[in-house]
């Protein structure tokens, strides 16, 4: 396997050097080639955590990372490589790592955790993503709920505030699962019991968090009582210690992901606080909430790529502040556009936005019915200077957001090389 992760690194280092990639995803692809069973090899001898779910993996994954390094080294696919080749990429990077945090496609997690013997798996949320690619919301947690069932002695850090998910970690006995009241917004795609197909019951009175994120149904699913619970800027557990969380991370999703990263953490023996205290140090994930400067506007990046991400992501736009909007519809993003109409663009009003990227035109033309006056530049760059001078808010998909913050940081390393 040694020459199997060096032909790996040196595929990866003229990815680079050919400007291709990053180099991750091919490296680990190669080094599985030469050796299909790099991966437990690998894990073998770590404590290794697993995090999956449609929104949140990255920044939850990162927040894990940084409060697990409190104690000591942590090998991390820190540039959201969710795939096996991807988890490889990591553990081979730091092969002396005793720890691993790894985000990992839901539909790939049971091979995964197959693997790595997972000492925790955490499980977010689940929601429409990628239509071309992804099943049915309950098709995909049944997946997730084979991964847990190979895995008894597994902990599970699980959203209770998610049906589906809660369904999911139900479906066989566990050694412990730790739940997660996360306060996500959106329930668009579990507004009926994953275990009968009865209309699920909102706003039922249980202990543990507000009326409104909670559920039941007739067959006797419902939500767990959680033992964290993200509030406005602390963690509460269940025997009412309320510990700060001085996140840097905007949003109140972005306190569910840290709460969760917080109960994921201290599985692994972390003290809470000492937890909170490594997160609250991390000041962007992978390039978002970061702000660039370019032509006299202030970019602050942001990334949305579904309904229920962007659902969370309208809280943290500045009104009037103008906004460009960026779709693509490529095989990480998911060739399927039509998740655009489930997004309640209505909600913008009273601000400039333009549409950009490679499904411009579909975009505006959601837009157009939404009834949001825009315009439509299809090239990113050319659409910010149709834009006032100023805060700009930039909300982009997977793809349209990495290439857009790279073409920002090749302009404007290529203007101050210029001066």
């Amino acid at each position: 396997m040694p020459v199997a992760v060096r032909v790996g690194r040196a595929a990866g280092w003229v990815s680079r050097r050919l400007g291709i990639g990053a180099g991750v995803v091919i490296g680990g692809r190669v080094t599985l080639a030469l050796a299909p069973s790099a991966l437990s090899r690998l894990a073998a001898g770590r404590q290794v955590v697993l995090v999956s779910g449609t929104n949140g993996k990255t920044t939850t994954s990162h927040l894990l990372a940084a409060a697990l390094r409190t104690a000591g080294r942590v090998a991390h696919n820190a540039t959201g490589a969710n795939m096996p080749d991807g988890a490889v990429a990591a553990l081979a990077a730091d092969r002396d790592a005793p720890m691993a945090v790894l985000e990992i496609d839901e539909l790939h997690l049971a091979a995964v955790a197959a693997a790595v013997d997972p000492a925790v798996v955490v499980l977010l949320n689940l929601s429409r993503d990628q239509l071309d690619r992804g099943s049915e919301v309950r098709a995909v947690a049944s997946v997730l709920a084979g991964a847990l069932a190979a895995h008894p002695r597994t902990v599970a850090v699980v959203n209770a505030d998610d049906p589906m998910v809660v369904w999911a970690a139900s479906q066989s006995t566990r050694a412990s699962t730790v739940w997660v009241s996360t306060g996500g917004r959106w329930n668009g795609d579990a507004t009926s019991c994953p275990r009968c197909g009865t209309t699920l019951r909102r706003g039922v009175n249980v202990v543990g968090s507000a009326d409104g994120d909670l559920w039941r149904c007739r067959c006797g699913l419902a939500r767990p009582v959680p033992e964290w619970v993200a509030a406005e800027a602390a963690a509460v557990t269940s025997d009412g210690l309320e510990i700060p969380v001085g996140l840097r991370l905007p949003g109140r999703f972005n306190m569910g992901n840290a709460v969760t990263a917080m109960a994921a953490a201290a599985q692994l023996g972390i003290e809470p606080r000492r937890a909170a205290a490594a997160m609250s140090q991390l000041p962007d994930v992978a390039g978002r909430y970061t702000i660039v400067t370019y032509r006299g506007r202030k970019l602050r990046l942001l990334l949305a790529k579904n309904p229920a991400g962007w659902a969370e992501m309208l809280g943290l736009l500045d009104e009037p502040r103008p906004l460009l909007v960026v779709v693509n519809a490529r095989e990480p993003d998911g060739r399927d556009t039509s998740w655009l109409w489930d997004v309640p663009f209505e909600e913008l009003t009273g601000r400039p936005v333009v549409a950009a990227g490679e499904h411009a035109a579909d975009l505006g033309v959601r837009l157009t019915y939404a009834g949001i006056e825009h315009v439509t530049a299809a090239d990113p760059l050319a659409a910010i200077a149709l834009l006032p001078t100023g805060d700009v808010d930039v909300v982009a998909n997977y793809t349209a957001f990495h290439g857009l913050r790279r073409r920002l940081i090749a302009e404007t390393a290529g203007a101050e090389a210029t001066t």
